[in-house]
């Protein structure tokens, strides 16, 4: 079993595409007619610095996807099982499954990338080495209300988005041990509710447009599940610019269809490649290491903060301050609680290691 998977904004460079030009003279003629410039010449040597610019950078990843898509195809002849695209990749996985031909896919993404131009207000930054409850929780409890998490990459690689002063306070708070901020460099705050004027405008763009059922099932960014049909497609594609790209249980999603398939990415780059085995590596650990349910009363279920306080009294009944535990999540060495076990936020239990400086949910350690 075989899935293909499409890059998205990032993964531009300029050189891309430089065999597939010429191979594909009507598609790339046909290109520039949609576009109105020489997308040969804007991705092999950008004349006008262009390439990193959201409205030409969307086109250029879509037709070098496309047509890495069609010579794979020829060479391999035979098509994937599922396909799958991050963000904008999102595109090429409808092309290849036929919800809609070359050309209207590269108008949608020519419109796409034009109106996500526009929304210049806002910064992003990736958070490394933090799980998605550490993130959450020091976003809320921090009252960072306005930024949003744009994409899940992997279990340790979470992009947040939001108004530039939120995205710049996060800084100092994403900062302690392996823990980092690492601003990125983009023209907005995309995947956040700054672009929902950037998504009502191509909501109604795309109410102009009828698509074809899949004939390749394609895993949506916005629920890590197949599309439901072509009628959902216009639905997706405009939720998607506003919503968290869920790529790391998109890959997990893929991974529990079959447990060998088949992950290739068709485009420019290996942006996606690098981050298969970081998803598989994580998510074995947490599944190795994952400690059997317990069953909650319904009282605990109605309320969550008591759950987290009976985690802390069994925690600090068993564990006295000094234990040593490891990380489920990574490989932490040795590591020595440094305070009891208490209730964070009023929903988390966790405790403070020593050497760390930071806190340990009690789900992701274990007792040495």
């Amino acid at each position: 079993m075989k899935a293909y998977l499409f890059p998205g904004q990032g993964s531009q460079a300029r050189g891309m595409g430089a065999s597939l030009f010429d191979e594909f003279p009507e598609l790339t003629a046909q290109a520039d007619r949609v576009l109105g410039y020489s997308i040969k010449e804007l991705c092999l040597s950008d004349p006008r610095r262009e390439l990193n610019k959201t409205q030409f950078t969307q086109p250029a990843l879509y037709v070098v996807n496309a047509l890495s898509y069609y010579k794979r195809v020829q060479l391999a002849g035979e098509q994937p099982d599922f396909v799958a695209g991050h963000s904008l990749g999102e595109f090429n996985a409808l092309l290849a499954a036929e919800c809609f031909d070359f050309e209207t896919g590269l108008k949608l993404v020519k419109q796409r990338g034009e109106l996500m131009s526009q929304a210049t207000e806002g910064a992003m930054a990736a958070i490394l080495n933090a799980t998605r409850s550490q993130v959450e929780a020091l976003l809320k409890s921090n009252r960072l209300n306005r930024v949003d998490i744009a994409n899940y990459n992997t279990p340790l690689q979470i992009v947040i988005s939001g108004p530039l002063d939120e995205i710049t306070a996060c800084e100092s708070i994403f900062q302690f041990d392996k823990v980092m901020f690492v601003p990125l460099n983009t023209s907005g705050a995309f995947h956040s509710r700054l672009m929902l004027p950037a998504q009502g405008e191509f909501q109604r763009f795309l109410a102009g447009h009828r698509f074809a059922e899949p004939k390749i099932p394609v895993i949506a960014n916005w629920t890590a599940k197949p599309y439901p049909g072509g009628a959902a497609v216009a639905e997706y594609l405009s939720n998607q610019i506003c919503s968290t790209v869920l790529w790391s249980d998109t890959i997990q999603s893929l991974i529990s269809l079959e447990p060998d398939i088949e992950l290739i990415e068709v485009g420019h780059g290996d942006v996606l490649t690098k981050m298969i085995p970081k998803i598989k590596e994580q998510l074995a650990k947490v599944a190795r290491n994952a400690p059997t349910p317990a069953v909650a009363s319904a009282a605990q279920q109605e309320n969550p903060f008591a759950l987290a306080e009976q985690k802390v009294a069994a925690w600090n009944q068993r564990h006295p301050v000094g234990t040593k535990v490891r990380s489920r999540v990574l490989d932490y060495g040795d590591l020595v609680t440094r305070t009891p076990a208490i209730v964070l936020f009023g929903h988390r239990a966790a405790v403070y290691m020593e050497r760390y400086n930071g806190y340990f949910d009690l789900d992701e350690i274990l007792a040495a």
